[in-house]
């Protein structure tokens, strides 16, 4: 199954959080920060938004950075994914 984004958001799937820290502590579920970084999987076409045109400036396979706590998770195909607004993109990670 595909999943193609609708007007100005994008499918991203997440970085797997850092299990441990720089010093070697071993971070339970619990403690584990939710990452920020994502996988551009597809790009929708933009279009009108709130009366404003929008061009979508990210295109798939690039890495971002994302806000936290944004967007709105699916499973597909046992696969975890998360749709989110190019807005609430941060960056592009090269």
């Amino acid at each position: 199954m595909k999943i193609s984004p609708l007007s100005d958001r994008v499918v991203v799937k997440m970085a797997e959080a850092e299990e441990t820290t720089k010093s070697g502590i071993i971070l339970t579920a619990s403690a584990k920060e939710k990452p920020s970084f994502a996988i551009i999987v597809e790009v929708g076409p933009g279009g009108i938004v709130d009366g404003e045109k929008v061009e979508m400036t990210v295109k798939k396979g690039q890495k971002v950075l994302i806000e936290k706590y944004r967007g709105t998770e699916v499973k597909l195909d046992g696969e975890e994914y998360t749709i989110v607004r190019q807005g609430d993109i941060l960056a592009i990670v090269e």
